[in-house]
C-alpha cells in the first residue's frame, strides 16, 4: 500500500452566517473556488495533475446542486478534464472527503486528489433541502419512536454527563479567548486565503465572557416545552451558523518528492461509527477509542484533539470520557468561535490541526465530528517533521 502524504492545507475566512458576514454574497461556487486557486498557487501545482477532487457538501441544493466541486474548479480556471464527486456525511462531510482521499492515493486509484468542503449557510440554509419531507419513514420512527432533533440531542447528553449551564458557558467563552489570541497572535495566516476581501475570521467575538453567556435564553425550551428538561444550550454555549471553505492536497508520497512538495502532515489512522441516533452527538467517543486502538498510539501520545464543538456538551463530554486535558482540548477554540459551515468543517478543523502541530512541533493530533443520525469520522494525523 503506497503512503500518502498532506502537502498542504488552505481555508476560507469564516463568514458570519445568516447573510450577516462578508462572504454572504460570494455565490458557493466563487467560495470554494477562491480557496482551490490559492492551494495551487502556493504549491505551483499544474491543476492538470490533479487525478479527483472530492468536496464535502451537506445542503446539496439551490446553488450547491450542480457538483459544488466541478463548478468551483472550473471557476478557478483548471482544466476540464479534471473531475469533482460530492461527498455527504452531515457535518463530517469535508473529514470524509480527506479518508476518501487518502484511500484513494493508498489503493492507487489517484496519484494527486484535492480534499475540500465548502457550504455557504447564508445562500443555502441549514434544512432547507428536506423542506416538509420525512428524510427517516415510518419503518425508522417505528424503530426509534423519540427521535429528537440535534439541540435536544445536546440537551439530552448534557443531562447524561451532569453538565452544568456554568461549565457549558464557561467553555465556550475559552472558545472565543483561545481563537481570538491564535488570531491576534497570527496563527491562522498560514491557512487563511483572503476571498472577497475578507482576510480573517469575522466569527470570534473578543472579550467574550461566561457571565455575558449566562444571560442568554435557551434556544430549544419554548418548542419542545413538553419535555422534562433542565434547559441549558443556547445560541452562546452552540455553534455558529457560518459561511466557508476549506481544501487539502493528497498525494502520494514518492509524487511529492518528485514534484518537490514537503509533506505536511500523514493521516496515521481513520475510522467512522455509527452511535446511538437519539442521542446523536457522542459519536466522537466510539470513534477515537476505534481510531486508538487501530493505530496502536497511546492517548497520552496525542498533543491535540479537535474535537468539532457542534455544541459545548459535545467536546465536553468527549474530556469526562476520555481524560483529556483542557490544553489539549481545542487549543486554539472551535466552532463556538470560529463556526461550523457543515460540509467545510472537517477540512477547516484539518487545516488547523496541521497548523497547529507544525507550530508546537507536536507529533500527533487527532481529529472528530459528531454527526446528524448518530455518526462520527475520527482521524489520527502525524506530524513527519515531528
Amino acid at each position: 500500500m503506497r503512503r500518502a502524504v498532506i502537502v498542504d492545507a488552505v481555508r476560507s475566512p469564516m463568514g458570519k452566517g445568516k447573510k450577516t458576514g462578508t462572504l454572504a454574497e460570494t455565490h458557493p461556487v466563487d467560495l470554494l473556488a477562491a480557496v482551490l486557486a490559492r492551494l495551487t498557487e502556493r504549491t505551483e501545482l499544474d491543476p492538470g495533475l490533479i487525478d479527483d477532487v472530492l468536496v464535502g457538501c451537506v445542503g446539496q441544493n439551490g446553488e450547491q446542486s450542480a457538483t459544488p466541486g466541478r463548478q468551483a474548479l472550473l471557476a478557478a480556471g483548471w482544466p476540464e478534464h479534471v473531475p469533482a464527486v460530492t461527498v455527504e456525511r452531515k457535518c463530517g462531510s469535508g473529514q470524509q472527503a480527506v479518508d476518501f482521499a487518502v484511500q484513494g492515493v493508498q489503493a492507487g486509484a489517484y496519484d494527486i486528489a484535492v480534499a475540500a468542503g465548502v457550504e455557504s449557510m447564508s445562500r443555502v440554509p441549514i434544512g432547507s433541502a428536506r423542506g416538509d419531507a420525512d428524510p427517516f419513514g415510518p419503518a425508522v420512527r417505528e424503530r426509534y419512536p423519540d427521535l429528537v432533533p440535534q439541540g435536544i440531542s445536546a440537551e439530552l447528553v448534557a443531562e447524561k454527563w451532569k453538565l452544568t449551564r456554568a461549565e457549558l458557558d464557561d467553555y465556550s467563552a475559552r472558545s472565543h479567548e483561545r481563537a481570538a489570541r491564535a488570531r491576534a497572535q497570527g496563527w491562522f495566516d498560514d491557512e487563511v486565503a483572503p476571498v472577497a476581501g475578507l482576510t480573517a475570521d469575522e466569527t470570534i467575538r473578543e472579550g467574550t465572557t461566561a457571565e455575558r453567556l449566562a444571560g442568554l435564553k435557551p434556544a430549544f425550551a419554548e418548542k419542545h416545552h413538553a419535555r422534562n428538561l433542565d434547559w441549558k444550550i443556547t445560541a452562546g454555549n452552540s455553534s455558529q451558523i457560518t459561511d466557508g471553505a476549506a481544501a487539502l492536497l493528497v498525494m502520494s508520497e514518492d509524487r511529492a518528492a518528485e514534484l518537490g512538495l514537503r509533506p505536511r502532515a500523514v493521516v496515521a489512522a481513520s475510522a467512522v461509527v455509527g452511535d446511538d441516533p437519539r442521542m446523536m452527538l457522542t459519536g466522537p467517543i466510539p470513534a477515537t477509542r476505534k481510531v486508538l486502538a487501530r493505530s496502536g498510539i497511546p492517548l497520552a501520545d496525542i498533543a491535540a484533539f479537535e474535537v468539532n464543538e457542534a455544541f459545548a456538551p459535545v467536546p465536553l463530554a468527549f474530556q469526562r470520557e476520555l481524560g483529556v486535558a483542557d490544553a489539549a482540548l481545542n487549543p486554539v477554540g472551535g466552532a463556538i468561535a470560529l463556526g461550523h459551515p457543515l460540509g467545510a468543517s472537517g477540512t477547516r478543523l484539518m487545516s488547523t490541526l496541521i497548523n497547529h502541530l507544525e507550530r508546537t512541533g507536536a507529533r500527533y493530533g487527532l481529529q472528530t465530528m459528531c454527526e446528524a443520525g448518530g455518526m462520527a469520522n475520527a482521524t489520527i494525523l502525524e506530524n513527519p517533521a515531528a
